[in-house]
């Protein structure tokens, strides 16, 4: 990992905070501290960090709440510290932007390791939701083209694939997208019917 990254890190105990702080700052990161789940979530949403390095209990806001109420505005990947065995946090770890965890005492190899591991998994993380929000995209334009299609069948009584072939040719004559071109006669068809039923 050679990029330089942001990292909020929230930690209520003084000492492992400043050993994490001077750890990171030592692996190369820049590091902001946060005493509580509260401060994390003020820190976060200022700074727009690259990672947040968190200890699960913390007063006023444990760090998978502070991580969650970070996550509701931008995705930011997450790594959780703790004292606990690693059954009893992996049983409550349903988020999906938590991409590592370490167990204390944290060591500077584990900590370079999940880090390199948690900005891994958090790129393919988000490509595979790119990937879905643009399949979704791709199936809601089709489906508004097909609406487009039946309302030009209708209007100039002709077959399916004159109706597309028109839609086509007016996209490509009107230099715009396909998609486009079905969402004016989707919404001029909505107005025909509108003022049928006056």
């Amino acid at each position: 990992m050679n990029r330089v990254l942001r990292i909020v890190l929230a930690e209520d105990e003084r000492d492992t905070r400043e050993y994490l702080q001077e750890l990171l700052t030592r692996l190369g990161h820049q590091v902001v501290p946060a005493a509580n789940g509260k401060a994390l979530v003020e820190l976060a949403r200022a700074g727009e960090p690259d990672l947040i390095i968190t200890d699960i209990k913390m007063p006023d806001m444990d760090g998978i709440e502070a991580s969650v109420a970070v996550n509701q505005r931008r995705d930011v990947p997450v790594i959780l510290v703790t004292g606990r065995p690693a059954a009893e946090v992996l049983e409550k770890v349903t988020v999906d932007h938590i991409m590592a965890y370490l167990t204390k005492p944290v060591q500077e190899a584990d900590v370079a390791a999940a880090i390199a591991v948690a900005m891994h998994r958090f790129e393919q993380y988000r490509r595979v939701r790119q990937e879905a929000a643009d399949l979704k995209q791709a199936l809601d334009d089709r489906k508004l083209i097909e609406r487009a299609k039946g309302a030009v069948m209708k209007r100039l009584r002709v077959d399916e694939e004159e109706a597309f072939r028109r839609l086509r040719k007016h996209a490509s004559d009107q230099n715009r997208k396909l998609v486009e071109v079905a969402r004016a006669v989707v919404a001029s068809e909505d107005v025909f019917q509108q003022l049928d039923r006056l």
